[in-house]
Parts: C-alpha cells; structure tokens; sequence
C-alpha cells in the first residue's frame, strides 16, 4: 500500500505539472496579518483542555480527569492564557499562493519550566516566568497552485502540505495536517479530493496511517448541499504509543516517552451529507454522518472490535431586526459498556465491572477521526460542549482530542436541545441568552459519570444536566474586540461519581460553572 500511495501521487503531479505554463510577468503579493489576545479562566469543575489521552471519554469513568477529591474535582480553578497568531502570505498572481502561519501559546501564565503537561519542550509555554522561550509553533506551511489548462474544460488546483483538515468542523474533522488536497469546479458542484498522511512508521514497511477522501457540493437554490466520504487505514493503530511500560497506557502525557507504532491494526469509514441555506426568513444548517471500521490485532487471539455509530445536528435561526432567535438540536449515539472498554482496543476488558473479564467488541458510540479538534470548534455551550471567549478553546466535559486514535469527539454519547436569543444592543455591544437540556447516550453506564449500583453494576442515567449561559460581546476597537463569557449547569444523576472502595458509590459533584474572558487585538 506504501509504494502503491507515493507512486500514484507521484504520477497525479506529474499529469498536473507536465503541461508547459508560459512564463509571466507578475509581482509578489506579500500580506501578513495575525492576533494576540490575553484570556483568563474561573472555574468549578469544567476540564481542562485534553485531560487525558482515552478513545471513548468517561465510559466506566475511566477517563475523566478529576477523580478523587484530593484533585481540583469541586474547587475552583483560575489561570490566564494567551496565544499569538502570525501568517504570512505570499501571492504570484491568481494561480499561485503560498502560506506560512505561526502560533505561539503561553499555556498557563507563569506555568512552571515543565509546562502544565510534563513536557519539557518549550512549545506551547512561553508564559514561564523570565520568557525568552523557544516556543513558536508551525501551524500551516502549504502553496496552492492554479493549474495549468491541460485539456480539461474547467478549473483546478492543489494544495500541498502542512494544511487544514476540515470537514463541517464543528460537526467531525478539524484539524491540520501534511496532505495533498485539490478543488475542482464543474458547474454547480465543487470536488474536493483528498489525501493526508497522519503517521509514518518505517519508511520500509507498511505501518502508516493514510486518510484519504471526497467532498463534494452544489449550489441548488438558496441552499448549499453536500456529502462527503472518508477512509482511514491504519496500519499501526494506535498511530504511536509509549513504548514503555505497557504499549496501551495512553491515560498520561507520553511525550517525552519513546513512542512506537500501536500493535494493532484499524480501518475507519465515514460517510455524511449537510445542508446550508435559507428558506424564507429563516436560515438552516443540517449535518448527519455514519462511522464504520474494525480494529484487530493479529495473532493474539484477542476478537476483534467493530465500530459503527452515528450523529445529526440541526439549527434554525431567524434575525429579526436587531435580534436573533434560533434553536438547535444534536444527537449522538453512544456505546454499550458491556461491549466496550474504556480504549476500545483488542484484548481490553469492557467497562462494566460486574463483567467478569469480557473482552472488549464493539463500540457503538459516534467516533471523528483521529485528531479532530471538533471540541473547540463547535462551541455549543460554555460548560459542556467547550465554547471559550477565543479561539484557544477547548475547555469543557465533552472535549476530547485524541491525537493518536479515532474519539469520541465533542459529541460521542451526548445529546442536546438548545434554545438562544441575541440582541445587538448598540453597534459595540451584542448579548446572547442560551439553554441546554444535555442528555446521555452511552448505555448501561454513562457517559461522563462512573456511579454505581448497589450491585457494583456501573448507574445507566439520562440527564447530565441543564445549562444556562450569558455571552458578553463588545469592540471596543475596530481591531480591539471582550468577550464575557459565563455558563451554569445544574448537574443531573449521570454526572455523579464512584469514588471508589468504602467511599460513596454515587457522590453528587458540585454544579459545573465557568466565566471567561478574552481580550484580542487583530491585525
């Protein structure tokens, strides 16, 4: 498969480049823009950004970040945070475009010379006390090119490498990565063809991971309609695991730990359609996706563990004047803790205790491929579904990027209704009302709780909460904008906690609050 991917893209350039384009006098268009922003954080048991590195977060409780009351579990956490955006742009013409953008993360102000994950790089941490940090980020290096006429009625292009990977961002893809991407355009629809390479192993056998893929729209009306499909073959899954002490502990920060491809191997699959557009007055967004694949791992003995889930999103919004009213709905299926474990790997037991040692089979639970950042992309609430002040979001229960095995995302095992109402009050100040019932989806256990029956059995519940938020807005500045950002939620029982031996099996934790903030300057 390995030869069989670079000789065929080698070819696909090749065909692409091998017409001869005329020579032409144009001038660099140089362009560069960025932000800075300072945010602080005040909260009461909301997780932080990637608590732990678990595939299927909080079933069996194994994967939620505060689980004795020794930790910040019902204390109140406060920290700033701030992030710098730098992109360059480099233009000849229409038909080539360069782009090189940079970020540069503080993590915790005054975070110590081990970062606040146990790494001792300096990304991501240039708020250590003294600075003088090495701690610039690449985030895009990519070109995109026009391509020359070669016969084909209608335009081209591509884009080669460190590139956004976005797919409905809020909804199942969102990240960035080393790929090949094209756009082509037929009248009315738009091809998005797609390659990307998220690990390589030995560069002599086949061990990788490839993503390869399909987007496609058309403008048919007021309404854009689209559909996508993707495959993921993993060929050591998960992508890289510590290679000590044990090839499945992936709950700690692994970074600084040899990493070795996974032992087992994954095939993924998704498929989804969406809608955009208005009917009347009124403007709807509509997503609906399906997962599929297997993962095994040869020669053990261990069955395999088949997945198939899936989620749809809803929003209607009418502005009127200056205000906005919209309501928004989104379900995901979740797994079986009698079927799944904690990882949803070969060989692993399922989450329920009172299994006796059954192994792992099957998770039903949505999934987003590996990596996604879709938990700060679609800020859906304050507490739950991660919305931040800035965009260095990711903060809330349903946030989970697993950067080296398929998650569950900011969705998996959740469902919600959402009713909000805005209102542009002056030309510099907007105010956002919002309310969510958070129901759960996971069965014969939770989603994000672990408590448990008197029979050790893991508690089956159907509220995690009801959330009400309060969203500030205000430019001060054309380029100077302050976000006030506050949210609420009453816990209900499929939060509650097992504290494990001799302590309470069914612990209530304090309701969830949160206030933000962020101060951001562009330019």
């Amino acid at each position: 498969m390995k030869k069989f991917t670079v000789l065929s893209l080698a070819a696909l350039l090749v065909l692409a480049f091998g017409a001869t384009a005329y020579a032409q006098d144009v001038k660099l268009d140089f362009r560069v823009s960025g932000s800075i922003d300072a945010q602080t954080h005040y909260s009461v048991n909301v997780p932080p950004l990637s608590p732990n590195g678990n595939s299927i977060f909080g079933v069996g409780g194994s994967s939620v970040p505060y689980t004795t009351k020794t930790q910040a579990l019902d204390r109140t956490v406060s920290y700033w945070d701030s992030r710098m955006s730098l992109r360059f742009e480099a233009g000849m013409g229409k038909e080539l475009t360069a782009v090189l953008q940079f970020e540069i993360d503080a993590g915790r102000w005054g975070s110590g010379p081990t970062g606040v994950v146990g790494n001792v790089r300096d990304a991501g941490n240039f708020g250590q006390w003294s600075t003088d940090r090495t701690a610039i980020e690449l985030k895009y290096v990519y070109f995109d090119v026009g391509l020359p006429y070669i016969g084909v009625p209608f335009p081209m292009s591509v884009r080669l490498g460190a590139q956004p990977f976005a797919i409905r961002p809020w909804f199942l893809a969102a990240t960035d990565g080393m790929g090949v991407s094209g756009g082509i355009k037929i009248d009315p629809v738009n091809l998005n063809p797609f390659y990307f390479k998220p690990a390589e192993g030995v560069d002599w056998t086949s061990d990788d991971t490839e993503i390869w893929g399909l987007q496609a729209n058309a403008k048919l009306g007021t309404f854009t309609i689209g559909g996508y499909g993707l495959w993921a073959n993993m060929n050591a899954y998960p992508n890289f695991v510590a290679s000590a002490p044990s090839a499945w502990t992936l709950g700690a920060d692994t970074r600084l730990t040899p990493q070795i491809p996974g032992p087992a191997k994954a095939d993924f699959w998704w498929i989804g359609i969406y809608a955009d557009g208005k009917a009347g007055p009124v403007d709807i967004q509509f997503d609906a996706a399906y997962d599929g694949g297997k993962v095994k791992q040869n020669g053990t003995g261990f069955p395999n563990v088949k997945y198939n889930g899936w989620a749809t999103r809803a929003k209607i919004a009418y502005p009127w004047e200056k205000f906005e009213f919209g309501a928004i709905g989104m379900y995901a299926s979740g797994s079986d803790t009698r079927k799944t474990s904690a990882n949803g790997l070969p060989g692993d037991l399922t989450a329920d205790p009172t299994d006796g040692g059954a192994l792992a089979s099957k998770v039903n639970g949505w999934m987003i491929p590996v990596g996604s950042e879709v938990g700060a992309a679609n800020g859906e609430s304050v507490v739950v579904y991660g919305m931040e002040a800035g965009a260095s979001g990711g903060q809330g229960w349903a946030v989970n990027h697993n950067y080296n095995q398929s998650s569950k995302g900011a969705y998996g095992g959740t469902w919600f209704g959402k009713l909000y109402g805005s209102y542009k009050v002056t030309p510099w100040y907007k105010v956002t009302l919002q309310g969510l019932y958070i129901g759960d989806t996971t069965k014969h256990g939770n989603t994000f709780g672990n408590a448990l029956e008197s029979t050790g059995a893991l508690r089956d519940d159907k509220t995690i909460g009801v959330e009400l938020d309060l969203l500030n807005e205000f430019l001060i500045y054309k380029n100077l904008s302050f976000k006030l950002f506050g949210g609420y939620m009453w816990a209900g029982g499929a939060m509650n906690r097992d504290f494990g031996a001799g302590s309470d099996r069914n612990a209530e934790i304090k309701n969830p609050w949160a206030v933000r903030t962020r101060l951001l300057y562009t330019f």
